[in-house]
């Protein structure tokens, strides 16, 4: 295998676990928050990047492409249209 073709399955088996992970991080943490809110418990105590965190796995497992659209899509969200 050369380098290059050794880089590229890196990269793809990387971008692969970062979103196993990130997928699996957005399920448990967002399961174990809406059960701490429906059971009545106090979630004060959780930080907000608690929630965000796995949306980053998220992020950085997605494609080159996908990402740049994922930025556009910000952009269209947050900037206000005249």
């Amino acid at each position: 295998m050369r380098l290059s073709n050794k880089m590229d399955w890196l990269e793809k088996v990387t971008r692969n676990i970062m979103l196993v992970v990130g997928i699996s991080g957005v399920l448990v943490i967002y399961s174990g928050f809406l059960f701490l809110i429906f059971s009545g418990r106090d979630t004060s105590v959780l930080p907000w990047y608690l929630l965000l965190s796995p949306w980053v796995c998220v992020y950085f497992g997605l494609t080159r492409s996908k990402q740049l659209a994922v930025i556009e899509w910000f952009k269209q969200k947050l900037v206000r249209k005249k």
